[in-house]
C-alpha cells in the first residue's frame, strides 16, 4: 500500500478522514486543490468556477484530468512518505488512472453514511450551506452518482461506515493508515446503500 484514494459523498468524512492522516504525518493531496489552482490561474473564484473548471479541464485534457494533473503531486509527496492519502475520487477514469500508475499499491477506501446523518453533519458544519436543502442535495448526490461516483464506491477495496462515534471513525482510519486495508473490517456495503435508498 502507497498510495490511499478516498470516495464518498458530502458529509460522508472524507475531510474527517484527511485530517486524520496528517495528523499521522500521512500527506494528503486533494483532488479539489488541482481545481481550485486551475482557477486561480485563470483569474476565477474558485467558490464561484470550481464545477465550470472542472468540466474545462475534462474536455480539454481527457476524462482522468484531474488524476493525471494529481500524479505529479502524488510522486512529490512519496519521495518523503511511505504513504500518501488522495481525498476526493469522484470518477472511474480517475480510478483506472490510480490504478494504472499505481497497481497493487493503489488502496480505495469508500466512505459511505446514511442520508440523514451526511445531511445533518453539513448542517453542522456552519458554511453558506449550514441549513441544507435536503432536496437539493439529494438532487446534488444522484448528479454526481450518475456522473460515475457510484461505480467507483462499488469498486472500493474497502467499506468504512462513518456511522458511530467520530472517536471511532478515527481509530478506523488511523488503522487504515498503520496496517494497511487488512486490518479493517470493510463494511457491507449493500446494506448501507439499501439504508441509504430507504432514507
Amino acid at each position: 500500500m502507497k498510495v490511499i484514494g478516498t470516495v464518498g459523498l458530502p458529509g460522508s468524512g472524507k475531510g474527517e478522514a484527511a485530517d486524520v492522516a496528517r495528523d499521522a504525518g500521512v500527506p494528503v493531496v486533494t483532488m479539489g486543490d488541482v481545481i481550485r489552482a486551475e482557477c486561480r490561474s485563470r483569474g476565477l473564484d474558485p467558490a464561484e468556477h470550481h464545477g465550470e473548471i472542472a468540466k474545462a479541464l475534462r474536455d480539454e485534457e481527457g476524462l482522468d484530468a484531474i488524476a493525471a494533473r494529481s500524479l505529479p503531486l502524488i510522486e512529490t509527496e512519496l519521495e518523503t512518505s511511505d504513504v500518501v492519502l488522495v481525498d476526493g475520487l469522484r470518477s472511474e477514469y480517475e480510478l483506472d488512472r490510480f490504478e494504472e500508475a499505481y497497481g497493487d499499491e493503489f488502496v480505495l477506501v469508500s466512505i459511505e453514511a446514511p442520508f440523514d446523518l451526511r445531511a445533518e453533519r453539513l448542517s453542522d458544519r456552519g458554511r453558506d450551506d449550514s441549513d441544507v436543502d435536503r432536496e437539493a442535495l439529494r438532487e446534488r448526490e444522484e448528479r454526481e452518482l450518475g456522473f460515475g461516483m457510484g461505480e467507483v464506491m462499488d469498486r472500493a477495496d474497502v467499506v468504512v461506515e462513518n456511522t458511530e462515534s467520530l472517536e471511532r471513525f478515527r481509530e478506523r482510519i488511523r488503522t487504515l493508515l498503520r496496517e494497511g486495508p487488512d486490518a479493517v473490517e470493510s463494511d457491507d456495503p449493500e446494506t448501507e446503500r439499501e439504508a441509504e435508498g430507504n432514507a
